[in-house]
């Protein structure tokens, strides 16, 4: 199985690493997501669903923004637990 890690450092592109994140998971595919340097800018329900969904699939939250971590539920990471998480990934989609 694929090991997949989406990272999302461009705030305007929060929806489209999500929506990828969700795709990845339906292939059957192991996806890690990466919410990196920023909040999440749009909390709107849509955003919340699609987050939930991605729990629901066993996919993975990170975020090295501790508000997303106490608001939204994601894991804390540093970036150097990030690194190592990158070293284990079979492809990393950047956004």
């Amino acid at each position: 199985m694929k090991k997949i890690a989406v990272l999302i450092k461009d705030v305007d592109q929060q929806y489209e690493g999500l929506r990828t994140s969700l795709g990845l998971l339906l292939e059957a595919a192991e996806v890690q997501m990466f919410v990196l340097n920023h909040e999440i800018a749009n909390m709107d329900e849509a955003y919340h669903d699609n987050m939930e969904f991605l729990d629901e699939m066993e996919g993975e939250r990170f975020s090295n923004n501790s508000a997303n971590v106490e608001k939204y539920g994601f894991q804390y990471v540093t970036l150097a637990d990030v690194a190592e998480k990158l070293k284990e990934a079979t492809v990393i989609i950047p956004f």
